[in-house]
């Protein structure tokens, strides 16, 4: 049946479950639920910088709630890895659903199979299946396209022999033409998608298409013979003329006359006139999608964000806020399906925590600190300069300074980060700190002015609604709990001081370490604390966030290497700049305090006793 009316609710609160459903079980959930919904798809950029950019602009577009992303696949599996990296990370790091094309163009059978295995294995479960263009189409290639000998011929094929290996693992996608296969007949087509779906596809997402009522007819079509899954219409946002001129050349995408003369009407050559008539366009096509009852947008983004975006804002798509499931962003890897806690000590670098814990076999679930924990994975370049790398070193000069006189220039830096002067520090993006940082800023401020360097930090909460906008989370009508932390770089001398201190504070634990592994800790052996819990209805204490004496130790390792690989390196070695930095990664301590005291401590009171904070 056709999708049914809806409603939109801007403040969007998502649940465990919802994170890891595959996408036809989180479109009946929608439908069935009357919302509407987006999703978006990416292609892999050919440039290291490029997956940087995309990386940011994914977690960008997730804070619009789309349903799904999903990333294509390049003729021949050319980009096949590149793919089922983006699309792992998107998920992981992202919290969104992720989708992969994969296409039966210059693939044998068993390079299909390992590419569906390494999927699987990724936590992958959506795949759009098709037959894919011929080598180099975009490029000016052939037309003709061959099947491979040893390969399939037609998406039919794929999506049966997925099915047949894989059972109902996978949730399988399809491509609809609503104006016939450009190599094809209409009438000839609808059977053909009708044969896909009978394989056991569930999903047809369609090409991009500027004529709304042909896309209408097309449903119909596809109604009358019995397909019956939901189809996603492909939403192509204008960006340049020339680029768009080409792509609905090479789809030989009929342009209604309407349409045709507005373009005519308008300077071709001038980008953001193209651009702005291009999201307007959208916007009334999407206007009269929802109007006949189609429920759901795909957006083919071209890797780029601004036009979505706009379409969103004008159909009032865009969400005001998204209530979070944990204190962490979730991933929705259905393997890491039952993870609901983590140390505290990666919350600002949260793809680096899922890579170094992706070999695992199991993941803590609700107490942390199982004697026969998998260890976590040995820490490499692609932790340090990989994954959500800063940029490249010019980059990060502009951004932590061309030259560093004293280390008073350092302690600037990370002053000018809390004040949102700054985008970026090696331990964490200003667009992860939580609103909840500002409750405290005015003493972290002070903390770093003086030369305490803080990486992480959190204030004591006292049962506030799990619906509060600050430092809420988990289900509603449940109270959440928190205890004070801080986490920062200092020299030894204050280290000591505080250390000296510590035993007076009942409330307070402490955990000093430098590079070597030096270590004072005030609870004298390994232990592991709640740091964040929340009591809910019909449910079991949630304990989410912990401090772990031993992941802390690992923590150590990749915090003091964050130094030297994302700062030092970008100054050359014997300049005054170099030796600040390394001087600090040779004799500072990583330290953490924790107030356990709840209901009435302050956290801060042992800084103002040994004279570091004034009153």
């Amino acid at each position: 049946k056709q999708f049914l009316g809806a409603s939109f609710h801007n403040t969007v609160r998502r649940s465990a479950l919802h994170l890891h459903m595959k996408i036809i079980d989180k479109i009946n959930e929608a439908v069935a639920q009357e919302k509407l919904f987006h999703s978006y798809e990416y292609f892999p950029p050919k440039t290291p910088q490029g997956v940087q950019n995309l990386y940011s602009r994914i977690e960008r577009q997730s804070q619009t709630d789309p349903l799904f992303i999903d990333v294509t696949w390049g003729a021949g599996g050319s980009t096949s890895k590149q793919t089922i990296e983006i699309a792992t990370n998107a998920q992981n790091v992202s919290g969104v659903e992720t989708q992969i094309h994969m296409t039966c163009t210059n693939m044998k059978v068993e390079d299909l199979d390992a590419a569906i295995q390494r999927a699987k294995d990724s936590g992958i479960q959506n795949i759009l299946c098709l037959r894919g263009d011929p080598p180099n189409f975009l490029e000016g290639g052939t037309e003709e396209w061959k099947q491979t000998e040893g390969g399939l011929r037609y998406a039919k094929d794929l999506v049966k022999h997925i099915r047949e290996k894989h059972g109902d693992y996978f949730g399988l996608a399809v491509a609809g033409y609503p104006e016939g296969h450009p190599d094809g007949s209409y009438e000839d087509d609808l059977k053909y998608l009708k044969q896909k779906i009978d394989a056991g596809a569930e999903l047809i997402i369609t090409q991009l298409f500027y004529d709304v009522d042909q896309f209408l007819k097309f449903v119909r079509d596809c109604r009358s013979m019995g397909i019956l899954c939901p189809i996603l219409p492909g939403i192509m946002p204008i960006n340049n003329y020339k680029s768009w001129k080409r792509m609905i050349g090479f789809c030989k995408c009929n342009i209604p006359e309407n349409v045709t003369k507005a373009v005519e009407s308008i300077n071709v050559e001038d980008d953001e006139q193209v651009k702005q008539f291009g999201i307007n366009l959208c916007v009334d096509m999407c206007r009269k999608l929802i109007a006949n009852g189609i429920r759901g947008l795909h957006l083919y983004t071209l890797n780029l964000e601004k036009s979505c975006a706009d379409i969103l804002q004008n159909l009032e798509l865009m969400p005001q806020g998204i209530q979070r499931t944990l204190p962490w962003k979730a991933t929705a890897n259905a393997r890491r399906a039952t993870e609901d806690v983590r140390p505290i000590f990666w919350s600002n670098r949260p793809s680096s925590y899922v890579d170094r814990t992706s070999a695992w076999d199991e993941f803590p679930n609700g107490r942390w600190g199982s004697s026969d924990s998998p260890a976590f994975g040995e820490l490499s370049d692609y932790h340090l300069v990989g994954l959500y790398s800063k940029g490249k070193p010019e980059k990060r000069k502009k951004l932590w300074g061309e030259e560093l006189t004293s280390i008073e220039d350092v302690n600037e830096v990370f002053c000018k980060f809390l004040q949102g002067e700054m985008k970026s520090l090696p331990w964490c993006e200003r667009d992860s700190f939580t609103k909840e940082i500002s409750l405290i800023q005015d003493k972290l401020l002070k903390l770093n002015r003086i030369g305490i360097l803080t990486i992480n930090s959190q204030p004591s909460v006292n049962g506030a609604d799990s619906s509060d906008p600050i430092v809420g989370w988990g289900p509603q009508d449940g109270f959440v709990y928190q205890k004070a932390y801080l986490e920062f770089f200092c020299t030894p001398e204050v280290m000591q001081k505080l250390w000296n201190k510590i035993k007076d504070f009942d409330s307070l634990s402490m955990h000093a370490i430098n590079k070597s592994g030096e270590s004072k800790n005030s609870n004298g052996k390994p232990s592991s604390t709640a740091v964040t819990w929340g009591v809910f209805p019909n449910s079991e204490i949630k304990q989410p966030t912990v401090v772990d004496t031993l992941s802390f130790e690992v923590w150590k390792d990749e915090a003091f290497a964050l130094w030297s690989a994302q700062w030092a390196s970008i100054y050359e070695k014997g300049t005054k700049s170099r030796e600040i930095i390394d001087n600090i990664v040779d004799s500072y301590f990583l330290v953490h305090i924790l107030d356990n005291d709840f209901t009435k401590g302050d956290i801060f009171a042992i800084f103002r006793e040994v004279g570091l904070l004034d009153g």
